[in-house]
């Protein structure tokens, strides 16, 4: 099953996609994740990718592209995939279409969290980021096992910039101006699947499995 997963910044993305991650066995893949890997594996496409983030440009939708069909194309991915971060805009969602439709492939559901943006607001104040390995936490919904350090590589956890009342704002302005059109697009596509976002997560969990038929 071949999944993207919607949603504003803080919407809870990130958790369900790991959750259904684990349910169904297949990777939950996020552009971080893949512009990480390729940077530190020196391969082509990262070598590209790492030219404009160190001159702190956007990497460009084509690059963008061809990073994430290059990872949905490893042997991991045969039983499908959820995409987290990505299509971020209506040249990539086409983009994806198109690669996919080459090989005969095609996005199952695209799952969009519904959550307002106070809430959201919110939220994202009590998020924990690891800025060694890239793991996310939150204080009250998912907390790391120690007060303060990553599960996973020990190193302390920090309230990053970017989840800061005021930066979650702004955030929020460009996700409505730039990325919620791809709402639209994948209603037309016909695959699209609205999930109330502000339940528990163990709540918005059964509605999404629920709705997909897992």
């Amino acid at each position: 099953m071949k999944l993207v997963m919607l949603g504003a910044p803080g919407a809870g993305k990130g958790s369900q996609a790991i959750t259904l991650s684990e349910k169904l066995n297949i990777p939950h893949i996020s552009t971080g994740d893949i512009f990480r890997a390729n940077i530190k594996e020196g391969t082509p496409l990262g070598v590209k990718a790492k030219e404009f983030i160190d001159k702190g440009e956007l990497v460009p939708d084509e690059l963008v592209t061809d990073l994430v069909v290059d990872r949905v194309g490893k042997d991991d991915c045969k039983n499908g995939y959820i995409l987290d971060g990505f299509p971020r805009t209506i040249p990539q969602a086409r983009d994806l279409k198109k690669a996919l439709e080459d090989k005969a492939m095609k996005i199952d559901f695209a799952i969009n969290l519904l959550v307002d943006d106070d809430v959201i607001v919110g939220r994202m104040g009590g998020r924990r980021a690891c800025l060694n390995c890239g793991a996310t936490y939150h204080i009250v919904n998912m907390p790391p096992k120690k007060e303060g350090i990553c599960d996973h590589c020990g190193e302390r956890l920090v309230l990053r910039d970017d989840d800061k009342p005021e930066t979650v704002k702004n955030r929020l302005t460009v996700y409505h101006e730039k990325t919620q059109p791809l709402i639209d697009f994948y209603k037309e596509e016909g695959c699209l699947v609205d999930i109330d976002g502000t339940k528990a997560p163990d709540e918005v969990f059964k509605d999404i499995t629920r709705a997909i038929g897992v």
